[in-house]
């Protein structure tokens, strides 16, 4: 792979219009039921069955759209608990086609999650370079801490640290500060990130 071209688009999403970064773009309603459903999947006891009826319920209820409701089930098909790899793939294949047929000015932010699973489903089968493909394609279409640092974890995995800590220095100096503060929350909770804090490298 190519990682002086790939870390070119990379920087360009770091250094072009860095103002220019996303706040959710979700109505303060699809927030909130999406917030009670990562709540549940960080309980290690979680029943999948359980959450999935949940998510069906708030999509039922119309507090989440087709597009979060895949997002959510995906979320749960590709978590350690379930591990059904063929599952999450078909979700987010659907995610995709509802986010295209729903379309509108989320439709970008809306195929970054698309990309982000993709990118989520080949990073937990151990295709970091596909992975960070699908990581970069996500950040190109949204800015957020959470992009940033997938597309870190998936370097670091590649074992391209010095790519990795040239990045995050980059980023540190050229972002606002509310996506510096939360990547740096991230690094500081994420074992795969652990070689990039102070002293890891």
């Amino acid at each position: 792979m190519d990682y002086q071209a790939l870390l070119a688009r990379i920087l360009q999403q770091v250094d072009e219009q860095a103002y220019l970064t996303p706040s959710s773009h979700l109505p303060e309603d699809q927030r909130a039921a999406m917030a009670e459903v990562e709540s549940l999947l960080q309980d290690p006891g979680f029943d999948p069955a359980e959450v999935r009826a949940i998510v069906r319920r708030m999509y039922k209820d119309e507090r989440i759209d087709r597009v979060l409701m895949l997002s959510a089930l995906h979320v749960v098909a590709a978590s350690p608990k379930v591990q059904d790899w063929a599952e999450a793939a078909r979700l987010v294949g659907e995610q995709e086609f509802a986010a295209l047929e729903q379309g509108g000015p989320d439709l970008e932010a809306n195929l970054a999650s698309v990309d982000r699973h993709r990118g989520v489903l080949a990073y937990l089968r151990s295709h970091y370079e596909t992975a960070l493909d699908y990581f970069t394609r996500a950040l190109e279409r949204q800015r957020t801490a959470e992009n940033f640092g997938n597309v870190l974890c998936a370097l670091c995995r590649l074992g391209e640290v010095d790519h990795a800590t040239a990045l995050l220095d980059q980023i540190r100096g050229s972002l606002p500060a509310d996506i510096v503060t939360d990547l740096d929350a991230m690094i500081d909770r994420d074992p795969d990130l652990a070689v990039l804090r102070s002293g890891g490298h």
